[in-house]
């Protein structure tokens, strides 16, 4: 959605949607505000990233106090039209405690010939726990009988059948075709579908992108050679 007149701005009932920033370079989630029309008619202006503050009722543009400001790069609306995703550009920490990130300040920057991908280590450990915890609960499911066939064993079973003959014009062949880098990317950009679902709190919307959150993390399992077993193992020393 490029037309922002569109915008849904009415539908939390206060004149604001959330709108998401990340960072241009590395990709990382860097913060997440509340934008009115005047801010993002101010943001679109000034190039710089501006929200509304709900306890002041006030216009702020980020860094006018730190001087660490937010470049516009990018404005995108979801399908919806009542989220915004910024790619922007910071000068300095974003976080008011001194932080990179309002979610975390320890990341790495993988380099390859053509991509630069940012992974949040917390946020990494954060997706191990998330799909450990839906293996478990999916064979909980099927133990009791809820879900016929094992829906996760037979999607581990799809997903070790692509990777062995890498069918063509298989999605699944095709991110073992391009690789960790890829894949992991993937497993990022889907954890933060899952953060702006459940900021907005759109349950459907959230259950779908988990879902999706999951497939591409089995992918990634798959293509590091790491089984349930393994993630079994880790959990046995957890709970021990």
């Amino acid at each position: 959605m490029k037309n922002f007149k569109e915008l849904n701005f009415e539908k939390n009932g206060n004149g604001l949607i959330p709108a998401i920033i990340q960072d241009v370079k590395s990709f990382k989630v860097l913060m997440l505000g509340y934008m009115s029309r005047g801010s993002l008619a101010v943001t679109m202006e000034k190039g710089l990233v501006t929200f509304y503050s709900r306890s002041r009722k006030v216009l702020w543009t980020k860094g006018e106090t730190s001087g660490n400001y937010l470049k516009v790069v990018s404005i995108d609306a979801d399908c919806d039209g009542d989220t915004l995703l910024i790619m922007a550009e910071p000068t300095g920490n974003i976080c008011h405690k001194g932080t990179f990130s309002c979610f975390g300040d320890e990341f790495q920057i993988i380099k390859t010939e053509d991509t630069r991908v940012s992974i949040n280590k917390n946020c990494e450990a954060q997706i191990k726990n998330n799909s450990q915890a839906i293996i478990k609960e999916g064979a909980q499911l099927s133990r009791n009988n809820i879900v016929k066939g094992g829906v996760i064993s037979n999607l581990i079973s799809t997903i070790r059948d692509r990777h062995e003959k890498m069918p063509e014009g298989s999605y699944t062949a095709q991110l073992f075709r391009k690789g960790t880098t890829a894949i992991a990317q993937k497993v990022g950009e889907e954890a933060v579908e899952v953060v702006v679902e459940a900021v907005k709190g759109d349950r459907e919307r959230l259950v779908y992108e988990l879902a999706d959150l999951a497939y591409h993390t089995l992918v990634l399992m798959e293509n590091e050679g790491i089984s349930t077993g393994d993630l079994n193992e880790e959990l046995k020393k957890r709970s021990s």
